[in-house]
């Protein structure tokens, strides 16, 4: 059983692939701060999986691309404009296959029901060079991306 998340109003719900995050990442970058319209940005790495097909009607898609020129879909919530998650056209899976190893979904952390102080001291501060916030004490940061970051988010 995975984490529960829905979106501000509730038409969105859906449940991740697994109990915690493969990764989680705050974000300080500028794209992210205006996307959040705050400090920063969360975003909670899990194996790729879709929306439940009952929020069909519901998702919108904003497609961007990325500094380092990659097709970046960021659903949302049509109703209440909630960011749902995003992902990479060049890791998403050709409809009716199988994911590759490196395809995830990428959720944004404040629609997680369970996310919490314990596991928000796990997340990788990124882009700290644009932060307008002191980092947490003792976090793992860089001031741009980390080396392994490529697959997942950037």
């Amino acid at each position: 059983m995975g984490m529960q998340g829905r979106c501000q109003c509730g038409k969105i719900t859906f449940t991740t692939p697994t109990e915690k995050p493969l990764k989680l990442y705050a974000c300080h970058c500028t794209e992210c701060q205006h996307q959040s319209s705050s400090a920063h940005g969360i975003t909670a790495i899990f194996p790729y999986f879709e929306l439940p097909e009952s929020s069909s009607g519901f998702v919108g898609i904003y497609t961007r691309l990325t500094l380092k020129g990659r097709h970046m879909e960021c659903l949302f919530c049509t109703s209440c404009g909630s960011r749902i998650l995003h992902r990479f056209r060049d890791v998403m899976p050709a409809p009716g296959e199988k994911p590759g190893p490196t395809a995830t979904a990428n959720v944004k952390g404040g629609c997680l029901e369970n996310l919490n102080k314990g596991i928000m001291r796990e997340a990788v501060h990124i882009w700290t060079q644009h932060a307008i916030m002191d980092i947490p004490e003792g976090a793992e940061q860089w001031e741009r991306e980390p080396p392994n970051l490529k697959p997942l988010v950037s």
